[in-house]
C-alpha cells in the first residue's frame, strides 16, 4: 500500500531500536513532521502540535509547500498560533501512512509492507516518537503542547511519561481515556474494513483494495465526527434531485447520505486500511487510568504542567465534552492552573476543525496569557 507524504515533509530517524509499550520494537523508524516560525535562541519559543487519527503533519501552508493544511485558519503569521512569535512543530503520529513509520511502511527486515506485522500501537508510542523530535531540535522546554483529538490522548501521554516536558498544555476535544461509545464506533469501523474480502487479512494492494470497507468505516466516523443538530440544520430531508433508479431500489435518495458517500470516496485510497486500524486500536486502549490504580483522576493528578486549557464543543458525541472538563480538573489536582471551556458549537467534534469563530480566540487567548518566549 502507498504512503501519503506531503510535500516539504522533514524526517527524524526514531531511535533504533524504538521500543513499543505492548512488546516488540521498530528498527529504521521514522517520524515526519514540518515546523512554521523561528526558533529563539533560547529555544523558549516552541509550540508542538500532535494531531488526531487522520491528519498529517501539513497543518499550514509554508514556502517548501504552499498548499492550504489542515489547519490553516489557526495556524501562522498574526492568526491565534502566531508564527511571529511562535515556532511550531506538527508531526504525524507514528503508525500513520502520511510519512511516519507504520503498518503501511516498508520493514526493513523483509523489505515488505509491515501490514499486520507491525508491532501493535500505543498511545504512548506515539507519544515517544514525537518527544523524539523536539529533543532532535534542541528544544528542552516546549512553551505550549496542543493536542487535538486523538492527539489530546498523545499529549496526555506526552505529559506524564516526559515530565517536564512542556510549560503548558492545550487539550482541543481530546480525552484522558476511550468511553465505551467510542470504543463501539471504532469496533464497528474496523470490523467493517475486515469484513470486506478485498482486506485479505492485510494483504491487499492498489489493485485488490478494501474499498467497501473503508468507505462504510470513514461513512462511520463522520456520522460522529459532527452532531444531529448540524446534519438537521445542514440538510433537513432534502432529497437528491435524481429520481431513484428502478435497478437500485435501496440506493442514495436523500442529500444526506450523497454527503457522506462523497466524504466517504474522497477518503478511501488516501488512507491505508491497516494504518487505521491499528490507529483506532490506539486510542481504543488508551486509560490514563493505567497511572492511576485505575483511577483516570488520579492518573491525570500525576501530570506537571504549569498551566493548562481543556476546550470542546457541547454537541460532541465521541469525545464528549465532560472528557475536557474531566482532564482541566484532573491536571488542576496535580497542580496546573487549568481551565476549561464548553463551546456552544453545533458542530460536534469536528468543531475545531470549522468553527475558527468560537475555537480561535480560545487559543489565542491562553496563548497571549503565557509568558514571552
Amino acid at each position: 500500500m502507498t504512503e501519503f507524504i506531503p510535500p516539504g515533509s522533514r524526517f527524524h530517524a526514531l531511535s533504533s531500536p524504538f521500543p513499543m509499550k505492548r512488546g516488540g520494537e521498530l528498527h529504521g523508524a521514522r517520524v515526519a513532521y514540518e515546523t512554521w516560525g523561528t526558533l529563539a535562541p533560547d529555544a523558549g519559543n516552541a509550540i508542538l502540535i500532535v494531531t488526531g487519527l487522520s491528519p498529517d503533519a501539513h497543518a499550514a501552508s509554508h514556502a517548501d509547500n504552499p498548499a492550504i493544511g489542515w489547519w490553516e485558519p489557526m495556524l501562522g503569521p498574526g492568526k491565534a498560533i502566531d508564527t511571529h512569535r511562535w515556532f511550531v512543530i506538527c508531526v504525524n503520529s507514528l503508525g500513520s501512512c502520511k510519512g511516519s513509520t507504520g503498518p503501511a511502511s516498508i520493514n526493513p527486515a523483509t523489505r515488505q509492507p509491515y501490514r499486520l506485522s507491525f508491532p501493535e500501537l500505543s498511545i504512548e508510542d506515539t507519544a515517544n516518537a514525537a518527544a523524539e523530535v523536539i529533543a532532535a531540535l534542541g528544544i528542552g522546554k516546549l512553551a505550549c503542547l496542543i493536542g487535538n483529538s486523538m492527539g489530546g490522548m498523545t499529549a496526555l501521554a506526552l505529559l506524564l511519561l516526559h515530565p517536564g516536558i512542556a510549560n503548558a498544555h492545550i487539550n482541543i476535544s481530546g480525552s484522558a481515556q476511550a468511553l465505551p461509545f467510542s470504543i463501539a464506533i471504532r469496533s464497528l469501523q474496523r470490523e467493517a474494513i475486515r469484513l470486506d474480502p478485498a482486506w485479505n487479512g492485510g494483504n491487499y494492494d492498489e489493485q485488490h483494495y478494501p474499498e467497501s470497507g473503508m468507505r462504510m468505516a470513514r461513512k462511520l466516523g463522520v456520522i460522529t465526527y459532527r452532531s444531529a443538530l448540524e446534519w438537521d440544520g445542514r440538510f433537513g430531508r432534502v432529497r437528491l434531485d435524481s429520481d431513484q433508479n428502478d435497478d437500485d431500489p435501496f440506493g442514495l435518495e436523500f442529500q444526506v447520505e450523497s454527503y457522506l458517500e462523497g466524504h466517504a470516496r474522497r477518503f478511501v485510497h488516501r488512507f491505508d486500511p491497516n494504518c487505521y486500524l491499528y490507529m483506532g486500536r490506539a486510542m481504543d486502549w488508551f486509560d490514563l487510568g493505567e497511572y492511576g490504580d485505575g483511577d483516570v483522576m488520579a492518573g491525570l493528578a500525576k501530570i506537571r504542567v504549569p498551566y493548562a486549557l481543556a476546550i470542546g464543543a457541547n454537541t460532541d458525541i465521541l469525545f464528549p465534552v465532560q472528557q475536557q472538563q474531566q482532564i482541566a480538573d484532573g491536571l488542576r489536582a496535580g497542580g496546573a492552573q487549568a481551565q476549561f471551556t464548553g463551546m456552544d458549537s453545533p458542530q460536534g467534534h469536528d468543531a475545531f476543525l470549522v468553527d475558527y469563530q468560537r475555537f480561535s480566540p480560545a487559543v489565542r487567548d491562553f496563548l497571549d496569557s503565557l509568558p514571552a518566549g
